[in-house]
């Protein structure tokens, strides 16, 4: 089977080198332009575009996929499907005509659930207990195509979105497999979604990290667990934002009537008075400019004080 593929960051890396492994033909592989990245701001390849030039795949990475040069580029190819996974872009519709098998996709949520740019942070944040793959076909709108194959993975307690990530990516290129073997078979019949019963997982921003210590502990861990490693969950502290990398629920002290952003350091714990009588147990931390730290050694070097207030 004659391939295109589109994506981008790390998650897409396994789809692509499952492709290679099972012998498809990749005639191309479509990623972003090359961007700074990491502390030192050097232009670095896109994950995808270094499995491709490991492998003497061709590569185009245009900035955007509208205009005329785009189309006539890839219009010179006629592959029987382009598989998409993570690319960034919205697949125009003279693209989704190309393929004879479609443009598919391969989605981190179950479907209609989670629709949009962040499905597997806003899953721990909303705090689901299960989560999954779904492979559809493309379609004119936002991850609203005819499904293909689903699978299911239950989230663990400890999971960040880089964790889940990595679990979904390779359960997605397994997906990705058998739906190929099975479209090219006439094995699968597309379902469509119900859209009655969509979630939207909007594109994560950085002032979705600042936390709101009005809010149940509870629902500030997820937050560390989902945005983490970006935005990263954060508060102010003495002028600075103070990263939130680890953290727990407890209920706070009997009888206590506490400002939300609180601390109380009893015991050398590094609590936080959250909503409805609840405590956020941070575990580890990051002052701006500075490095990651266990929470006892914050205490000991910031010398954290009873009483204090996060967030103001």
């Amino acid at each position: 089977m004659n391939l295109i593929f589109c994506g981008t960051p790390r998650f897409a890396v396994p789809t692509l080198e499952k492709l290679i492994a099972e012998r498809f033909v990749l005639q191309l592989v479509v990623t972003n332009p090359d961007e700074p990245r990491g502390r030192g701001h050097k232009v670095q390849p896109s994950p995808v575009k270094q499995v491709a030039l490991n492998h003497g795949i061709q590569i185009y990475q245009p900035a955007k996929l509208k205009g005329p040069e785009v189309q006539a580029f890839l219009s010179q190819y006629h592959p029987d499907a382009i598989v998409v996974v993570a690319y960034g872009h919205i697949i125009p519709q003279w693209m989704i005509d190309l393929p004879r098998l479609g443009c598919i996709n391969l989605h981190a949520s179950i479907l209609p659930k989670y629709r949009g740019a962040a499905p597997i942070a806003w899953a721990l944040i909303r705090g689901e207990k299960e989560t999954g793959v779904t492979t559809m076909k493309i379609d004119a709108g936002m991850d609203t195509g005819n499904m293909l194959l689903v699978r299911t993975e239950p989230i663990r307690d400890g999971d960040t979105t880089e964790t889940l990530s990595e679990r979904l990516s390779t359960m997605g290129a397994d997906l990705m497999i058998e739906t190929l073997r099975k479209l090219e078979r006439g094995e699968i019949v597309p379902q469509p979604q119900d859209s009655s019963l969509a979630t939207l997982a909007p594109m994560l921003k950085k002032g979705d990290g600042r936390i709101d210590w009005a809010r149940p502990a509870a629902e500030l861990a997820r937050r560390v667990r989902g945005l983490a490693p970006w935005p990263g969950a954060y508060t102010a502290f003495r002028g600075k934002n103070l990263h939130i990398w680890r953290a727990e629920t407890l209920p706070a002290p009997a009888g206590a009537e506490l400002l939300p952003g609180t601390v109380l350091t009893e015991g050398g714990r590094f609590g936080v008075a959250a909503g409805e009588g609840t405590l956020l147990v941070i575990e580890e931390v990051q002052l701006e400019g500075r490095k990651r730290l266990s929470a006892r050694e914050f205490l000991n070097g910031a010398r954290v004080r009873t009483g204090e207030i996060l967030g103001s």
